[in-house]
C-alpha cells in the first residue's frame, strides 16, 4: 500500500481515494479544486457523505434539495469554521462554484439512519488541544458527540509552525471497544506558506510497518493502521482535515507505551 498520495491533477478531481484504491474497507475521500463556473457531481450510492467546503463558495444541491451557496472561508488558514453538508448514503450531489474553490468529500458506509444536513458554521467552535510545542486548534465537523452519522468521524487541525500533532503518537488499529477501536484514516494537509512541508511517521509497534513521509501542500496520508505523529517545521503552519471511519462509529485510542508519559504528565 502507498501511504503518500499526491494530487491527481492541479484542478478539478485532485484525490480519488476509495476503499479499494486504498486496500482497507470503510473511508473513502475525493477532493475537488473548481474554478468559479465549474461543477462537480456524484451518487453517494451505498455510502454516507459529508462535503467540506474547505475553501471558496458553491452552489450544493443534494437528496433531492438546494442547499443554497455554502462556504466563506476564502483561505483555509483563516481558521474560521467551515460550511459542510451530510448526505445519506441513495442519493447524490451536485456542486457549482461561485468562486475558485477546494472541495472535500469525505464518505463511508451508509446504512439509511440519518436525514440530510446542512453543518456548520454554526456549532463548530475552534478549540485548542494540548500544551507548549504539542497545541493544535481543533474544528470538530462529526465528531462522537454528533450522533447524525452512520460511520463517518470528521474533524479539521490547525497545528502552529514548530509544533507536533497527532502526538504522543497513538493508534486506533484493534476492535476491541471500549480499550480501542479499529478506525483507518486519512489526512488531507495543507501548508502555510504553500512551499513548506510537514512530517508524518506511520508506524506499528512490532515494526512491520514503518514509514516516514514528507508531505507537500495538497497531499493525503493513508493510516490503515499504527501510530502516525505529524510535525510542522518552524516557518510552516499546517493544516489537516481528517476522515474516520470503522465498523463502531467510536474514537477510543492507545497512546504509545514508550511515550504515553508525556500525555500523562500533560494531563494528569
Amino acid at each position: 500500500m502507498t501511504l503518500l498520495r499526491k494530487p491527481l491533477a492541479p484542478g478539478g478531481h485532485v484525490h480519488a481515494i476509495t476503499p479499494e484504491s486504498a486496500g482497507w474497507g470503510y473511508v473513502g475521500f475525493d477532493l475537488w479544486r473548481l474554478a468559479a463556473g465549474q461543477a462537480a457531481a456524484a451518487p453517494t450510492a451505498a455510502r454516507e457523505v459529508i462535503i467540506v467546503m474547505v475553501e471558496g463558495k458553491a452552489r450544493l444541491t443534494g437528496a433531492g434539495r438546494d442547499w443554497g451557496v455554502l462556504g466563506d472561508r476564502m483561505d483555509v488558514f483563516e481558521k474560521t469554521a467551515p460550511h459542510c453538508l451530510y448526505l445519506p448514503d441513495g442519493t447524490d450531489w451536485r456542486a457549482e462554484a461561485v468562486t475558485d474553490c477546494t472541495i472535500a468529500v469525505c464518505s463511508a458506509p451508509g446504512h439509511g439512519g440519518h436525514p440530510p444536513r446542512r453543518i456548520g458554521p454554526d456549532g463548530i467552535e475552534l478549540t485548542q488541544r494540548g500544551t507548549g510545542a504539542n497545541t493544535r486548534h481543533i474544528n470538530n465537523i462529526a465528531m462522537e458527540a454528533q450522533d447524525w452519522c452512520d460511520s463517518l468521524l470528521v474533524t479539521e487541525v490547525f497545528t502552529p509552525q514548530g509544533n507536533w500533532s497527532s502526538y504522543p503518537p497513538h493508534r486506533h488499529d484493534e476492535d476491541d471497544f471500549p480499550r480501542m477501536t479499529y478506525l483507518e484514516e486519512t489526512y488531507y494537509h495543507r501548508l502555510n506558506p504553500r512551499q513548506g512541508y510537514g512530517i508524518q511517521r506511520v508506524f506499528t509497534e512490532d515494526g512491520s510497518l514503518d514509514e516516514t513521509m514528507a508531505v507537500s501542500d495538497g497531499d493525503v496520508v493513508l493510516v490503515p493502521r499504527g501510530h502516525h505523529p505529524v510535525g510542522a517545521p518552524y516557518g510552516y503552519e499546517m493544516y489537516y482535515l481528517n476522515v474516520m471511519a470503522g465498523p463502531r462509529r467510536a474514537w477510543r485510542f492507545q497512546n504509545h507505551p514508550d511515550h504515553d508519559w508525556i500525555w500523562q504528565r500533560d494531563n494528569g
